[in-house]
């Protein structure tokens, strides 16, 4: 079998497709560049870092918004360690575009339990790419920007 570095880059015509008409070898491009996986929104909380254990495990939530028109979604992103440090450049309201990678854990009480599956998503890096409304000066600076001088006022 053959990957592909380049994300473009066409596979041979003799590739094996399944019956919806993917190839083999763009599944396994798919799960190679799965650690470069982005997701974009706008953050919607910042929770404080946590510390776990004895080594000090430190985690600290982001919470992204995404408007998918008839719902809202929300994506729980988790910063460890030193990125926990990083989210003080955030502030609730930025577009952001987060890359991160999936973790996936199993876990069960005891033998006679119900086995469960979590998947947590971790940030990688992340990158502001726009501010919040109430970033961009106050009301009074918006009124000033729009031409209003007090001399104007019909009062």
């Amino acid at each position: 079998m053959r990957s592909y570095r380049e994300p473009f880059e066409r596979a041979p015509s003799t590739v094996a497709t399944s019956r919806r008409g993917y190839d083999f070898d763009r599944a396994i491009l798919i799960e190679n560049t799965m650690s470069d996986a982005k997701v974009r929104g706008v953050v919607h909380l910042i929770e404080e870092t946590k510390t776990y254990g004895q080594k000090g495990f430190r985690k600290r939530m982001v919470v992204l918004e995404q408007d998918k028109g008839s719902f809202t979604n929300y994506v729980p992103v988790e910063f460890t360690r030193d990125a926990c440090d990083s989210v003080d450049e955030m502030k609730k309201g930025d577009e952001v575009e987060v890359t991160y990678r999936l973790n996936g854990r199993r876990w069960q009480k005891d033998a006679n339990s119900e086995v469960k599956f979590f998947v947590n998503v971790e940030a990688m890096s992340f990158e502001v790419v726009g501010g919040s409304p109430s970033s961009s000066g106050s009301a009074n600076d918006a009124f000033a920007e729009a031409g209003g001088e007090e001399d104007d006022a019909p009062f």
